[in-house]
């Protein structure tokens, strides 16, 4: 077996001690270039590198994010994790991806191993069942900054970094009244979430407001499949909606899959608009009238507001990302 070298093995091989070796490597100006010269050649030579763990342990810095998401296959967080990684990489981190699953247990251990490796810093978006906060809380007391995103706590006493969320619903909701709908049907995730929270309030005060006489039929899912076969009961008796709101990507995707299996076309038939990052929507034709609100816009924010508290920063901030409408033709 290959011997491992270690800092130790290469102090000794150049009868340096270990300071000597390991500032030489790293440019320190103490040292003679020279003597930097000639570590970094053998070093080189002899094919040493350094064990980031052992970095860790002497410098409770491991220079690596986690980014922990209740799920992947969603594009707004995979445009959220993309803008993550661009802008860490410019700043000399790493990147560590983490699924929760959406399983608060799970999610427990994922924080457990981030404190383990000594990440430098954690965004993390919440699971429908976190509700002990506890152990962000006492990452953040040990110097590790959280930052919240998405889905995150009720407490503003945290980083976030969220879309403008109640927005977001009232443009979807006033789009619909432009429309002159008069039957919506509008999907929404689990009201455990605050996100929802936020977007149902939104949805429902603009109707009480500006069209009270609409008929909207709220609906709460977990996950594309159940949000197919909410729309596949509904679309089977009448009267049937003359327009549907998801509001997520998540849900638009089984709105669709229940659509195409019946013979109604939008926005002939039925009208459909959602809350989006914007990719989904495009896949299809007519291209789906979406509510933007951008994962890609939100890990640039996120992102400035981890160096922020890197720098010092010590106050909770929350910062948001706008909405804007983006007309297709499925309204």
């Amino acid at each position: 077996m290959k011997e491992t070298i270690t800092l130790k093995k290469l102090a000794e091989m150049l009868n340096l001690s270990i300071a000597t070796v390991s500032r030489a490597l790293k440019d320190h100006p103490d040292i003679s270039e020279q003597t930097r010269n000639r570590v970094k050649e053998l070093a080189e030579l002899i094919d040493y590198n350094p064990n980031p763990y052992a970095i860790n342990l002497r410098t409770s810095n491991s220079k690596e994010f986690a980014i922990i998401v209740p799920i992947l296959s969603n594009r707004f967080y995979h445009s959220f994790i993309s803008s993550v990684e661009e802008e860490a990489r410019q700043y000399g981190y790493s990147v560590s991806i983490y699924c929760s699953n959406d399983d608060a247990a799970l999610e427990n251990d994922i924080l457990k191993r981030c404190r383990q490796k000594r990440m430098t810093g954690i965004f993390v978006a919440i699971t429908p069942a976190t509700t002990d906060t506890v152990s962000f809380k006492r990452l953040e007391s040990t110097g590790v900054p959280v930052i919240f995103f998405d889905k995150v706590p009720d407490q503003d006493t945290y980083n976030r970094a969220c879309v403008a969320d109640k927005k977001a619903a009232v443009l979807a909701a006033q789009a619909l009244i432009q429309k002159k709908k008069k039957r919506v049907l509008a999907i929404f995730d689990s009201i455990q979430m605050s996100i929802t929270r936020t977007r149902l309030e939104g949805f429902l005060a603009t109707f009480a407001a500006e069209a009270p006489e609409v008929q909207v039929d709220i609906r709460h899912v977990v996950n594309s499949e159940t949000a197919r076969q909410v729309v596949a009961q509904v679309l089977g008796h009448e009267p049937m909606p003359d327009a549907i709101f998801c509001m997520s990507d998540e849900i638009l995707i089984g709105v669709m899959k229940a659509q195409q299996r019946t013979t109604l076309r939008f926005p002939d038939d039925i009208g459909i608009i959602a809350i989006s990052d914007g990719f989904i929507p495009q896949l299809y034709f007519p291209e789906i009238t979406y509510v933007e609100t951008s994962g890609y816009k939100l890990g640039k924010l996120a992102f400035s507001r981890m160096m922020a508290c890197l720098s010092g920063s010590s106050f909770a901030q929350t910062l948001i990302v706008d909405s804007i409408l983006i007309e297709g033709g499925s309204l």
